[in-house]
């Protein structure tokens, strides 16, 4: 049968094997739509079941995590990881607390995570786990006990040789160093085995600034492929979590102007660019929201809807929040507002309709699985850094960084050329990565 064909049965395949796991397989069709050159260069391919066995994960755990409140009441959660690929190294990924947590949205950042470890160059698998457990007005203690009842079944998975899991929405310093001791108790010392540790306990400088901070190193060489500069360019970035904040810190220091930012409690806009110091101030306080800002700066504005529904004029769109948060209605209006380029910050925050309105309306768009990958890149490096029990500068780790995010861009472009792709970064970025996976699956033989 020819590639489309081919690619059409598998697709249908999944979508009989696993009805309802839209996120899932939204992840493996964006993917596979893009790869049909290869498929047509490698037809033994189809042989060797190759688009199957890389879309199927490995492995699914999925356990009952048992658990008291501060009352004494018990609760019961589901916990999972998915190991979905090791043909590039262990297993690698995050580990998300959040109530929307099921098999389909695990499924989909496991098998994103497979890609975008594949285009860092480090020796890394992709894995994903977490727990429908929602940490939001829980006490330390009861965040405690829950960590320490989901590291019990997760242990037995999981090695510093193995699978590393890290941090994601719902989990950082804090839960990871609970998770730690309730392995170390379970399993002895084993300083590699979570990514995203406190720096005191072994963690590395400057992991939680590498996502957003990735992002604008992307960013910024992406703009200079194309003859432009960041500087004064008009950014909207959602999300004030890690990724986000740390975005907004960067674009910033590069001579960008973000002009709004979004969360939960609504979006706030200056057209003259937002004072960072001020908006820092409001964000890391759990006791504000994005309105407190308009205290000491009248010229902003908040609405209460979704920053990619308001009506902001802006150079640049940055989603940082999380999968699926911009739709088609809401692609159409970042482009009548002028918006030139979509990079995607948070994994799939653009449906496949959105995507689809980038393209037809030549917005230069890169996605996550390239301009998100500094997270995960900076894990890699904790991981070195663990292995020869030495800490490296911030300095240090932030040039390889650079480094990396680099050597990503630069990938994509010469795959782009190879396959005159013109500008079509997303599936510069699903070839070249697949590439690697494929022949990597092929070198390994049959397992």
């Amino acid at each position: 049968m020819s590639s489309s064909e081919y690619i059409e049965q598998v697709m249908h395949d999944l979508e009989d094997r696993y009805p309802g796991q839209s996120e899932y397989l939204q992840a493996v069709h964006e993917v596979y739509e893009s790869i049909q050159p290869v498929l047509e260069a490698h037809p033994e391919y189809q042989e060797q079941a190759i688009l199957e066995r890389i879309a199927t994960p490995e492995r699914l755990i999925s356990f009952r995590v048992t658990w008291q409140d501060d009352e004494g009441q018990v609760h019961v959660n589901n916990g999972y990881r998915v190991q979905h690929s090791s043909v590039n190294g262990p297993y690698k990924g995050g580990t998300r607390f959040d109530s929307s947590v099921n098999p389909s949205i695990l499924k989909f950042l496991a098998f994103e995570q497979t890609f975008k470890n594949s285009l860092t160059g480090l020796a890394l698998g992709g894995g994903k786990g977490g727990a429908d457990f929602n940490p939001i007005g829980r006490s330390d203690a009861e965040i405690m006990r829950f960590c320490q009842a989901y590291m019990t079944e997760l242990a037995k998975y999981i090695s510093a040789d193995q699978d590393i899991p890290a941090g994601d929405i719902g989990v950082g310093h804090r839960e990871i160093g609970y998770l730690y001791g309730q392995y170390k108790r379970l399993q002895g010392v084993q300083l590699g085995v979570l990514t995203g540790k406190p720096v005191i306990a072994h963690g590395s400088l400057g992991r939680s600034e590498a996502t957003g901070y990735g992002v604008m190193y992307f960013t910024e060489e992406l703009i200079k492929s194309h003859d432009d500069s960041l500087q004064d360019k008009r950014v909207l970035i959602s999300g004030t979590g890690a990724v986000g904040l740390h975005a907004i810190v960067k674009a910033i220091q590069l001579g960008a102007k973000v002009v709004a930012v979004s969360n939960t409690s609504g979006t706030l806009a200056d057209p003259d660019g937002l004072d960072l110091d001020t908006l820092l101030t409001v964000i890391v306080d759990p006791n504000s929201d994005l309105v407190t800002y308009l205290e000491a700066h009248d010229t902003a504005s908040h609405y209460k809807e979704a920053i990619w529904s308001c009506d902001i004029e802006a150079d640049i769109a940055i989603p940082c929040a999380i999968q699926n948060e911009i739709n088609a209605e809401q692609a159409q209006e970042i482009i009548e507002r002028g918006i030139r380029y979509v990079i995607e910050g948070a994994n799939m925050p653009s449906t496949a309709e959105a995507v689809q309105c980038f393209r037809d309306n030549d917005i230069i768009f890169a996605p996550a699985k390239a301009a998100n990958a500094g997270g995960v890149a900076v894990s890699g490096l904790e991981m070195s850094q663990n292995a020869q029990r030495l800490q490296w500068t911030f300095e240090e780790v932030d040039q390889q960084l650079q480094s990396i995010m680099k050597d990503i861009f630069q990938h994509l472009l010469d795959t782009c050329e190879e396959y005159d792709l013109d500008h079509d970064y997303a599936k510069a970025a699903n070839i070249y990565a697949f590439k690697r996976i494929a022949e990597l699956v092929q070198i390994q033989g049959v397992v």
